[in-house]
């Protein structure tokens, strides 16, 4: 059964994730530029704002304290909570028709964040790693590139496989991963899904899946993908094959992320800008965070590592 997270109403809800040391659900609004993070427990969480200069497309905490955040155009440090904010590396793109997008902290403490065409007309976007750990001059290397919409981000749990998609094309793909050298290889497509059906709308009966948007991977080593406009998330073996299909009571899940004490509550962000009327009247939970109990457990956030 799902709940609502009060208070957590956003444009487009994205990079959520568990906090351990602090029992707290972090997560962003893009358009609203804006950090969120419950305080005080789920049970009876408030929620707290902190506003960025420009949209914010993902984030991770750091070891040492604080966040590092990927804005529009760079990659920033905030030490703490609502702090000035460092740059650690300026964007290599026209940030007047390119932004940050998906993305979070590998294994070994590097933060990856992939782009974003805002036209949507080539698959120019890319997925990028940086690394300043041990406190070496950050480094920003591009890992893979022709996608269009970057999403999808995630790592298996024995660090072999890393998965990203192209919400645009309705692809996710999958590359063999060498964690300690940070090299990909032998790239495939891990999950091919149908496009939208032309004309298709929320009340259509043609049937449509969605789009593969953020996704995590729990403990089994299962990937879990929001299916925007889909109102599911999937739940995927490592072979590729389908396990799950969860309907959410939003038609635009963004994100998903296992958190809680026990990593086995489903968090999952939800978008309602440019919706229809008629669907946010059907669906009033779109927008905030929702969230349910699940047996497999998630696997603990990654921290950035300076």
């Amino acid at each position: 059964m799902w709940t609502t997270l009060d208070d957590s109403l956003c444009q487009l809800g994205e990079s959520p994730f568990w906090h351990p040391h602090e029992g707290a659900l972090y997560w962003l609004d893009i358009p609203g530029r804006a950090v969120l993070r419950t305080r005080g427990g789920i049970g009876a969480a408030t929620v707290e704002r902190w506003s960025l200069p420009t949209e914010p497309g993902c984030m991770a905490p750091a070891r040492s304290g604080g966040l590092v955040i990927a804005l529009r155009d760079g990659i920033y440090r905030a030490p703490q909570w609502g702090s000035p904010l460092r740059l650690l590396a300026r964007a290599d793109y026209d940030t007047r028709t390119m932004r940050f997008n998906d993305g979070k902290c590998d294994p070994l403490g590097r933060f990856w964040a992939g782009t974003l065409n805002e036209a949507k007309d080539r698959p120019n976007a890319a997925l990028y790693c940086l690394d300043a750990r041990g406190g070496r001059a950050p480094v920003l290397t591009q890992m893979a590139n022709e996608a269009t919409t970057a999403n999808g981000l995630a790592f298996s749990p024995d660090a072999s496989t890393l998965y990203w998609s192209d919400t645009t094309a309705h692809r996710v793909r999958a590359w063999e991963w060498a964690a300690a050298s940070n090299v990909l290889s032998r790239p495939r497509v891990f999950r091919q899904f149908e496009g939208k059906p032309a004309g298709w709308t929320p009340e259509s009966p043609v049937r449509y899946e969605g789009r593969p948007d953020g996704a995590t991977v729990d403990a089994a080593g299962c990937y879990w993908a929001s299916m925007f406009e889909g109102g599911q998330l999937l739940r995927f073996a490592a072979s590729g094959e389908q396990l799950t299909a969860l309907a959410t009571p939003v038609q635009c899940p963004t994100m998903p992320c296992l958190g809680g004490g026990d990593l086995r509550t489903l968090f999952v962000t939800s978008a309602r800008q440019g919706r229809p009327a008629s669907e946010l009247a059907q669906r009033p939970a779109s927008g905030y965070v929702v969230s349910m109990r699940v047996e497999t457990p998630g696997l603990p956030v990654h921290f950035f590592e300076d």
